[in-house]
This record gives structure tokens, C-alpha cells and sequence, in this order.
């Protein structure tokens, strides 16, 4: 049997006490760098042994082998030359589902999602897909904070699916509704909450409870003015440094019981404190 030339490869090295596949990454990975660090100095790689130490994230030389028969290598003369045609390859990348790599892309390209929250919904499958039938033509990053901080920190806590805590419909019916502007995210908060309990659909819940969010200006006029009225030298404060008239927005939230619209409260304020010159 004819002895195949392996001699292009480059010098081998064996690495021992990988006991995971973590490990076996993390040690492929150091002795790669390593081995390009030699050769780019000029330096050869030496023909050994080495030894993982996971608490290090290195390996470091053991013993070395010079030859070939020192790690007992001898060619088997009943296996056959393996020949794979291209067909069959192509015929499996074909069929290979969306790669985590490629859907990672996707996301953070289609959904405009960090790489972050991106690497969070793509760990698992079950997830990735869950995050996209939540989004259901929504806004991509807002269901991406919302499946990560809301949903899957209540599954991981009760140590279930986030399928089993809510419908991926049902956080698009709730970001929806935050989307229209008929909630703010803190009430969405109180909204899933009382359908993980209740099973009752958002928009019931929003129409039944009172939690619609108050787009009136002309009540959240009212609200400000009062408040306003009530603290002449918090008003003064603001003018001399503006960055407090974030005082006056939680006020005004805390008096509409939260269903003020924030931007709609921070808008009329600015321009009731005069902070909303140039």
C-alpha cells in the first residue's frame, strides 16, 4: 500500500487533558497562535507533546517525539482508498439548515439587532426561531431587548422554554400595541405580566384595565402645569441647568399613573421651561 506524503502539513503536535469540547477549542485555538507566532518570527514548531492547562487557557511542552513510529503510527492495509463524489457533497450543503454563523448575519443585517443580542438568540435554535415569529414585521431590536430581558430572563429563572411563558403572538400583540403608541414599554411590562397570569390577549387587558396611554395633549398639558405651578423653585433649578427638567417628566408620570406619553411629557416641558430654544 502506497505511504501518502503528509510532510506539507507542517510539524504536528499532540495535546492531551482536553476533557470537554470547550477545552478542546479553547487549546486548538491558543496552539494556533502560538505555532504562527513561531513560524512569522522565523522559528520552527518542535514535534511534541504538549499539556492543556484549562485554568491558564495554554498548553506547555510535555515531551517531544522526533519520529513518526515514537507516537506508533503504522499504515492498516485493509482500508481502502475513500472516494467521496462532489455530488453527494453539494446534494448535503444543500440541505443544511441556516448555519448560527449566517443567521447571526442575518439578524443583526435584517433586524438591525446587536452582535450581542444577536449571539444571545442565535445559542439555541428553539430560540432563534421563537425571537423571529415574535417579531412578526415589528421593530427587530425592540423585540430582540424584549425577548432577551423580559421573556427569557423569566424562562431561565423558572427553568422552561420562554414558549412556555408566553406565545411569541403574544409579544408581538404587546410591542404592537407599544409601537402605536397605546402603551408605554413600562406598562408592557405590567401587560405581560397580567397574561402570564390571566392568559387574557393585550389588547384586552390594555382596554379593560385602564392602561391605555394618554396621548392627549391637552391632559398632559394640564398635568404639566399643575405641576409646574406647584414647584416654582424646582422650575428655576431646571432653567439654570436644564438636565433637571427630568424632575418634572417623572412627576408628571407618577401623576398620570404612568400613561402619560413620555416623549409627548418631555415635549410639552421643554417648551413650558423654555429649554427648547436652539
Amino acid at each position: 500500500m502506497e505511504t501518502q506524503d503528509f510532510s506539507h502539513l507542517g510539524t504536528r503536535c499532540e495535546i492531551k487533558n482536553m476533557n470537554s469540547m470547550r477545552f478542546i477549542q479553547q487549546a486548538i485555538e491558543y496552539e494556533a497562535r502560538r505555532q504562527i507566532q513561531i513560524v512569522e518570527s522565523g522559528g520552527s514548531v518542535v514535534q511534541e507533546t504538549r499539556l492543556y492547562d484549562p485554568d491558564k487557557g495554554e498548553t506547555r511542552s510535555m515531551r517531544s517525539k522526533e519520529e513518526a513510529h515514537d507516537y506508533r503510527y503504522f499504515p492498516d492495509p485493509d482500508l481502502l482508498p475513500l472516494e467521496i463524489e462532489q455530488a453527494w457533497v453539494d446534494d448535503i450543503a444543500a440541505s443544511l439548515p441556516e448555519l448560527p454563523d449566517e443567521k447571526k448575519a442575518r439578524f443583526i443585517a435584517d433586524y438591525g439587532v446587536t452582535e450581542y443580542d444577536a449571539n444571545v438568540l442565535t445559542a439555541d435554535v428553539d430560540l432563534a426561531q421563537y425571537f423571529e415569529e415574535s417579531v412578526a414585521g415589528g421593530d427587530g431590536k425592540r423585540t430582540a431587548n424584549w425577548v432577551i430581558n423580559e421573556v427569557l430572563g423569566r424562562a431561565n429563572k423558572a427553568e422552561i422554554s420562554p414558549r412556555q411563558i408566553v406565545a411569541p403572538q403574544v409579544n408581538a400583540a404587546i410591542l404592537s400595541l407599544v409601537a402605536r403608541d397605546e402603551i408605554s414599554t413600562k406598562i408592557a411590562k405590567d401587560v405581560l405580566e397580567i397574561h402570564i397570569e390571566t392568559g387574557r390577549a393585550p389588547d384586552e387587558i390594555v382596554e379593560t384595565e385602564g392602561m391605555k396611554q394618554v396621548t392627549d395633549t391637552g391632559a398632559i398639558e394640564a398635568a404639566v402645569d399643575q405641576i409646574i405651578a406647584d414647584n416654582p423653585a424646582q422650575v428655576e433649578k431646571a432653567k439654570a441647568n436644564p438636565k433637571l427638567a427630568g424632575w418634572f417628566v417623572g412627576q408628571v408620570m407618577k401623576a398620570t399613573g404612568g400613561k402619560a406619553n413620555p416623549k409627548a411629557v418631555n415635549d410639552i416641558i421643554q417648551q413650558k421651561l423654555g429649554l427648547d430654544q436652539g
